[in-house]
């Protein structure tokens, strides 16, 4: 089963939200994995499973890149604030990194997001 991390940053979490709830049918195809609080709401607003991990700040970025690059992940759907400073941005980063390596898709927004779920190689399997 493919797996797909979902993470947001604080303004974007009800963005998120929103977006799973548009792709219900789509996402429970998929191991869903969240950082703490995107996971938690993801759960119980849209009704997802999500194995729930550290906050981003707290290292739940981390978590999420080590299951990418051990290959449980193949997809990384974070929503992003483009217009405000995260004391984090080093994890973001290599959170970025991480996909890059090992070739995993990462959408930042959701035109992105939906590009991604929606590919024909995505769906595959």
């Amino acid at each position: 089963m493919k797996g797909v991390a979902l993470i947001a940053h604080d303004n974007q979490k009800p963005n998120i939200v929103n977006w799973a709830k548009a792709n219900l049918e789509i996402l429970r195809r998929f191991k869903l994995y969240g950082t703490g609080t995107t996971g938690r709401m993801v759960h119980e607003q849209a009704g997802l499973e999500v194995e729930c991990f550290l906050s981003g700040p707290l290292g739940g970025d981390a978590q999420i890149g080590a299951l990418v690059a051990t290959g449980h992940i193949n997809a990384v759907i974070f929503f992003v604030d483009p217009l405000t400073s995260m004391p984090h941005d080093p994890d973001v980063r290599m959170l970025l990194r991480i996909c890059n390596v090992h070739n995993v898709p990462l959408a930042t927004n959701p035109a992105t997001a939906e590009l991604i779920i929606d590919s024909p190689i995505f769906q595959q399997g």
